[in-house]
């Protein structure tokens, strides 16, 4: 019986050691750590060392930066009615900001900012696309939840770095100028076109008023008889649609204010189609129509005038003027490269990649030693060869 059992108790023995001959011990690894401990500790102390010589070559890098102020604008009736869904409010002026922060990094303010300071030259750019990037690189811009705006500009000149930052402030400005952001600005924008058309409309009119004939018998006309309030009135309703046309970019059509205006609109027409039965006739036709056609030019160009200046005001009460909180100055400490990150990161990399090699030579070492496990690196050796070879 204990023959037959001797064979089992022999193979539970040798299993129970397999375990324990494949598993690494704590004092393995000291081993190994204390026999390259030279290794360990001055190789990466003398990377550490190199890469602290080199930092010390690098070109300094000075950071300027500007803080603005979001434009923060009054309540209109449009925005009136979204502050009243509370945390939409919210999120309105963090798109404001959004928005601004896309300007800044904009193509056309780019664009400027290479022409204004030659970029091209101090990046040593052969393409313009180049440029971009490089100032796209040295550049960023952030918006804080206080609504504050933060540029900084990376340069190797401080005064450069500070003038770059406070250039890109106006230009902003200038871009923000010339864009339709807000309600009023696109209404101011829009009545401004507009004007443009009837002023040049009443100066041909008037000119052609002045080339007419004017015989004895026009001038017992009154400006009453020549038409003089049928002008007026077609005036106002082209003035009416003007302004519905604008209201149609802020408003919806159940808005009492746009229903209002289409009712003047449509009481207006009423009034002209009435005043309009009675076109002149007799010698006297040419003079009144021309008449006519100047007094309506006119009165709409004073009915634009007035809606122009009316937009004009309420974009200067939405504070649409970028408001510089603190302007850059010419840095006076560089912010690159920083040597003692440098040298600490470039120590620990390197200890990390020389304790993995003797870790690894250790263990390509004890394969050696066993038959099986030599043999198949003398295999991958061959494998690796024969693809190296040319």
């Amino acid at each position: 019986m204990n023959e037959n059992n001797s064979p089992v108790i022999a193979s539970e023995a040798k299993q129970s050691s397999m375990p324990e001959d494949d598993e690494i011990s704590l004092l393995d690894i000291l081993q190994v750590v204390a026999e390259n401990a030279r290794l360990l500790i001055l190789g990466p102390l003398l990377i550490g060392l190199a890469a602290l010589g080199w930092a010390y070559t690098i070109t300094p890098t000075f950071t300027a930066t500007t803080r603005i102020m979001t434009p923060q604008q009054q309540q209109s009736s449009a925005s009136a009615a979204l502050a009243q869904l509370g945390a939409l409010a919210g999120m309105a002026g963090a798109a404001a900001a959004d928005t601004y922060i896309a300007l800044l990094k904009s193509r056309t303010l780019a664009d400027r900012m290479i022409d204004r300071f030659k970029l091209m030259d101090v990046y040593k750019a052969q393409y313009r696309e180049d440029a971009r990037n490089a100032l796209g690189g040295a550049t960023r811009a952030s918006a804080g939840k206080d609504g504050m705006i933060t540029i900084e500009v990376d340069d190797h000149d401080p005064k450069r770095a500070a003038a770059m930052a406070n250039a890109y402030v106006e230009e902003l400005a200038r871009l923000n100028g010339s864009l339709a952001l807000t309600e009023a600005q696109q209404r101011r924008q829009f009545f401004e076109r507009e004007l443009a058309k009837a002023k040049a409309n009443l100066v041909r009119a008037e000119t052609a008023l002045g080339g007419a004939g004017v015989s004895e018998s026009v001038l017992k006309f009154n400006p009453e008889a020549m038409g003089e309030g049928i002008a007026t009135l077609k005036a106002q309703v082209v003035a009416k649609e003007v302004q519905l046309a604008s209201m149609r970019g802020y408003l919806t059509a159940n808005s009492p204010d746009f229903r209002q205006a289409q009712q003047e609109l449509a009481a207006l027409r009423a009034q002209l189609a009435k005043a309009a039965r009675n076109p002149p006739s007799g010698g006297n036709a040419d003079y009144i129509n021309r008449y006519r056609e100047f007094k309506y030019n006119e009165v709409l160009f004073e009915q634009l005038a007035r809606q122009y200046e009316l937009a004009k005001i309420d974009e200067s009460r939405e504070g649409t003027v970028i408001q510089v909180v603190d302007t850059a100055e010419p840095p006076e400490r560089k912010s690159k490269p920083k040597k003692a990150q440098i040298a600490m990161l470039a120590t620990l990399a390197s200890g990390i990649v020389l304790l993995l090699f003797v870790f690894v030579r250790r263990a390509l070492q004890n394969a050696g030693q066993d038959p099986e496990s030599a043999a198949k690196l003398a295999a991958v050796r061959a494998g690796f060869g024969r693809a190296l070879k040319p």
